[in-house]
């Protein structure tokens, strides 16, 4: 039987949209540093793109800078910044932090300092979403972008993280968000590309595709369709709390994102979930992507209180607009096959 991809929190796949702007874009020549009608083309390309991407991210007005994804627009964001942030954070976004928030056993973060401090809108493992506090210095949106209604310019964030191929555009493209009259320096010299802010001539094919799936994600969450995600997702965690009743879902009673199950197995470790679900057919994670081949316990769910064990034992199923129920229950008939055989070999082990 087909493969049923249930990783969008990873990446999403490729929007038909985002795939037809870059293969026009691949026909476009110039330099968009160039002055002539070629270059002024390519500029055009660039310039529609940033259009796109601001009007559906709801950031008209402020700056959006083109990086090659979420963590370079987190070193321009972060380096050299006195900031705070918690456990749950992503890598990216962690290394540059000097100082710890508190996170409590919901996933949820108290930030007293919201100035002086970068939050994630929503986890990519766990799915939380965080209340933004006004005046925050930074946030991580990538995950909230396009899954949930999100506009920077009411954030009240001064700067937002944000990357293309998690709302179904090309990899190695994203941008720094930044209201105006924020200051950011440059960590890349050279061409001034970038209002000055990110040297480099501009990966045209793939800001091209990032402004076409941008466009593409926000029409679909002005339609409904993550409403249909989450009815999915729903399915999924009643019919596994049925068979499986010693499962724990990691903020199921948080606000979360639609498409995101977080659960728990204890002694049933997460890498190998994933391997046995891949055999049969299902591509799932262990948690954050960037992270996939670390044999250890998730960062993110040690911040909420889980032991060792516990977090280890986690899987990711996030699932996105092309996911279907019988996807859903084909995956719950797999997985709860498994699970009974992990289960019996545990008791069998427990007799000898």
């Amino acid at each position: 039987m087909a493969r049923v991809y249930l990783d969008w929190n990873a990446t999403a796949p490729l929007r038909p949209e985002a795939r037809a702007a870059m293969l026009a874009a691949m026909d476009v020549v110039g330099n968009p540093s160039s002055v002539h009608s070629e270059g002024r083309a390519a500029k055009a390309v660039i310039e529609k793109a940033r259009r796109q991407v601001a009007t559906a991210f709801g950031a008209e007005g402020a700056d959006v800078i083109f990086t090659s994804g979420a963590t370079e627009a987190a070193a321009l964001a972060l380096a050299g910044r006195d900031l705070a942030c918690a456990g749950i954070e992503h890598d990216a976004v962690a290394a540059w932090c000097t100082q710890s928030l508190s996170v409590d056993a919901m996933g949820r973060v108290s930030v007293p300092d919201p100035g002086r401090a970068t939050l994630q809108a929503a986890n990519s493992e766990t799915g939380v979403i965080q209340a933004l506090p006004d005046g925050l210095a930074v946030t991580d949106a990538t995950q909230a972008f396009g899954k949930i209604p999100f506009a920077f310019n009411w954030s009240g964030a001064a700067m937002a993280l944000i990357s293309a191929h998690k709302l179904g555009g090309p990899k190695g493209v994203g941008a720094l968000v930044v209201r105006r009259g924020t200051e950011v320096h440059a960590r890349i010299l050279g061409g001034g590309q970038e209002m000055g802010r990110r040297s480099g001539t501009e990966n045209l094919i793939g800001i091209a595709g990032f402004g076409a799936a941008a466009e593409a994600a926000a029409r679909d969450l002005d339609g409904g369709i993550w409403a249909d995600v989450s009815e999915l997702r729903n399915i999924l965690e009643k019919s596994i709390a049925e068979s499986a009743n010693k499962t724990i879902f990691v903020g199921k009673d948080a606000n979360r994102l639609p498409n995101t199950s977080c659960f728990i197995t204890p002694g049933w470790k997460g890498e190998t979930q994933v391997m046995v679900m891949d055999l049969a057919g299902f591509a799932i994670s262990a948690g954050s992507a960037c992270s996939s081949g670390k044999v250890k316990a998730s960062h993110t769910l040690k911040a909420l209180g889980f032991d060792d064990v516990a977090a280890s034992s986690a899987i990711r199923v996030s699932l996105g607009p092309t996911t279907t129920q019988d996807d859903v229950l084909r995956f719950v008939d797999a997985w709860t096959r498994e699970e009974r055989k992990f289960r019996n070999r545990r008791q069998s082990a427990a007799r000898v």
